[in-house]
């Protein structure tokens, strides 16, 4: 079994469904009470959230970086990233580090195609939703057609991620937002919507049409690629 290295604490309540999810799937694979092999370096989140809205990516992917490098000196064989919006700045991450990072929206998108969605809806920060680092990726490798919400949908989805989600506050009221925005998403085309905040998962649990909880999907994406097999298969 491969150690998974887990960059977390952007924010710590999305980074434990992480924690809670890999060691689940590993479980289910190799049952009696076998869990993964896997660490974790958790930041700060309120100094990622100052740097982010200064714009000071530059400084950020440093940080990342340096986290990685903690992990690989720690053991870590692969690298988890346990938000969508720092996936901004890792283009040079595993040149930097020198371990395999598990893209985030790439495990989405894999979801996405295999279910034959070609317009898709995505949630997120105000930064993954308004800049093209995240859907550029769904539109060049997966020939996906991204809808992002109005302006103000956009401005009260941020809110609420920054202001309750990430303090693990989760209000009837603001459940109900989100699911009054992706069905305006839905009027747009959208055929399905991507939970593209680690944190949304934690408000949004069903819809009527398929929804790809981008925390989920990421996590079981590491699973597969820890190099673990089932007892009954070998």
């Amino acid at each position: 079994m491969k150690t998974i290295g887990l960059i977390g604490g952007m924010s710590w309540e999305s980074t434990i469904p992480y924690y809670s999810i890999i060691n689940m799937e590993i479980n289910k694979l190799l049952g009696k009470n076998h869990s993964a092999k896997c660490l974790i370096y958790s930041f700060d989140f309120q100094d990622i959230e100052e740097l982010q809205y200064l714009g000071d990516w530059s400084t950020l992917e440093l940080k990342i970086s340096e986290a990685g490098n903690s992990l690989k000196s720690a053991g870590a064989e692969l690298i988890v990233l346990c938000t969508n919006t720092m996936h901004k700045v890792v283009s040079n991450f595993e040149n930097k580090v020198g371990l395999p990072l598990i893209h985030i929206a790439e495990a989405v998108g894999e979801e996405v195609v295999a279910k034959e969605i070609k317009r898709i809806g995505l949630l997120g920060t105000i930064f993954t939703m308004e800049q093209d680092f995240y859907k550029s990726l769904l539109q060049s490798k997966f020939n996906l057609e991204v809808i992002i919400p109005e302006k103000e949908d956009m401005e009260r989805i941020n809110y609420i991620i920054y202001n309750e989600l990430v303090k693990g506050i989760i209000k009837d009221e603001s459940r109900n937002e989100y699911l009054r925005i992706m069905d305006k998403m839905v009027e747009n085309g959208a055929e399905g919507i991507i939970l593209g905040c680690t944190e949304i998962g934690l408000l949004i649990k069903d819809y009527k049409l398929d929804i790809f909880d981008s925390t989920s999907i990421h996590a079981k994406k590491a699973v597969k690629l820890c190099n673990v097999f089932s007892p009954t298969v070998l």
